[in-house]
C-alpha cells in the first residue's frame, strides 16, 4: 500500500456527462491544494452519454483520473463496489458524482478517521448545514426510509444515505467483499456489515447542498430499497 496513492476517490457515474467535467476540474483543483497523493476512480455504470470519452479525455490529461467501465448498467451499489476493489489507496472516499457534499469536507471525515474505521458524511445531525435542501416530500420521503433503517436493520445513524463516506482501506475492503446489493440500499447494507464485522463507524456533520437532478427515481427506487433493506439481515445471517 505504501506504493500507492494516499487517498483513492471512487465517483460512481450513470449518465454524468453534464456534471462530471466540472466536478473533475474541481476534485483535481483540491487536490492540488490538498497537495497528498491521490487518484480518481470513476466508474461508470453503462452510461449511454459521453461519460466515459469525457473521463478518458480528463485522464490522458491528468494520470491521477482512471475509468473503470462495465458496459451494462448494473446499479450503483455495484459501481461503487468495483472502485473500492481497484482502489490502490491507504484511505478510500466514495463521492456522489453531483458533490453535493463539497469535496472539502474530506478533512472532517479524515479527522474522524483517526479513531474509527469509516467516516460517513451525515446531513441529519445538529452541525450539519444544508445550503440548498430537498423539496420537502424527498425530505419526508428520506427521514420515512432512515425510520426504516433504524427498525429493521439496526438504530443509531441518523443519515446512511449521503453520499460522501470515508473508509481505511482494510475495512473497506472486507465491507464490500461480503456486499450483496447492487442498487441504492448499499450503503445501508455496507454499515449493517461493518457494525457485525466491528468496524467503529463515525457519522460527521458535514455541508450539504441539493442537486435537482438527482438519479434517484422516488416510486421505482424506492420499492426496490424496501425490498432490499428487508432482506439484509437474511442476506447476511453468516455474521
Amino acid at each position: 500500500m505504501s506504493d500507492g496513492p494516499y487517498l483513492s476517490i471512487v465517483i460512481p457515474a450513470f449518465n454524468e456527462e453534464q456534471r462530471l467535467g466540472a466536478t473533475l476540474d474541481r476534485v483535481l483543483q483540491w487536490l492540488d491544494e490538498w497537495g497528498g497523493t491521490a487518484e480518481i476512480l470513476v466508474v461508470d455504470d453503462g452510461s449511454s452519454d459521453g461519460t466515459a470519452e469525457l473521463v478518458k479525455s480528463r485522464g490522458e490529461i491528468d494520470a491521477r483520473v482512471r475509468l473503470l467501465e462495465y458496459g451494462s448498467n448494473r446499479g450503483k451499489g455495484y459501481a461503487v463496489g468495483l472502485g473500492v476493489s481497484e482502489a490502490m489507496g491507504e484511505q478510500i472516499l466514495f463521492s456522489d458524482a453531483d458533490l453535493s457534499t463539497p469535496i472539502e469536507e474530506y478533512t472532517r471525515l479524515a479527522e474522524a478517521l483517526e479513531s474509527s474505521h469509516i467516516a460517513i458524511g451525515s446531513r441529519a445531525l445538529p452541525d450539519s448545514r444544508l445550503d440548498k435542501r430537498q423539496p420537502l416530500y424527498r425530505e419526508l420521503m428520506g427521514r420515512s426510509f432512515n425510520l426504516l433503517v433504524q427498525a429493521l436493520v439496526f438504530p443509531g445513524i441518523q443519515d446512511t444515505q449521503c453520499g460522501f463516506k470515508l473508509f481505511r482501506a482494510d475495512a473497506a475492503r472486507e465491507t464490500f467483499g461480503r456486499r450483496k446489493i447492487d442498487g441504492f440500499a448499499f450503503d445501508v447494507e455496507i454499515l449493517f456489515i461493518a457494525r457485525k464485522l466491528g468496524h467503529q463507524v463515525a457519522e460527521i456533520p458535514v455541508i450539504w447542498i441539493n442537486d435537482e437532478a438527482s438519479r434517484v427515481d422516488p416510486i421505482r427506487h424506492s420499492i426496490q430499497m424496501f425490498r432490499d433493506i428487508v432482506g439484509i439481515r437474511r442476506l447476511h445471517r453468516d455474521l
